[in-house]
């Protein structure tokens, strides 16, 4: 969890997470530059999701166009996340 974007951005370069959920209203640098400086810095490492209020056409364009692999519009069910990452659990192995 971050305050900001800008802390966002440390904090995702300093831990390079798997996935990341970023908000596109944040204080400081809008989620949309947050996911153009992961994207830059760690590629095609991190599953980068968009996860805003802003569901216009324009806006999942824009977040695509910034480097993000999906977009979901609050509020965000558990489907919707299984959907994106698949089923999480146990499992029968």
């Amino acid at each position: 969890m971050a305050r900001d974007g800008p802390e966002g951005v440390e904090i995702a370069l300093a831990t390079g997470p798997e996935v990341a959920f970023i908000d596109i209203g944040l204080p400081g640098i809008d989620g949309y530059e947050v996911g153009r400086r992961i994207r830059a810095a760690l590629a095609s490492r991190v599953l980068l999701v968009a996860l805003t209020g802003y569901g216009q056409e324009r806006d999942h364009r824009r977040s695509s166009e910034a480097g993000f692999d999906a977009h979901l519009v609050k509020p965000v069910t558990y489907e919707d996340l299984t959907r994106l990452l698949g089923p999480v659990g146990p499992t029968d192995a």
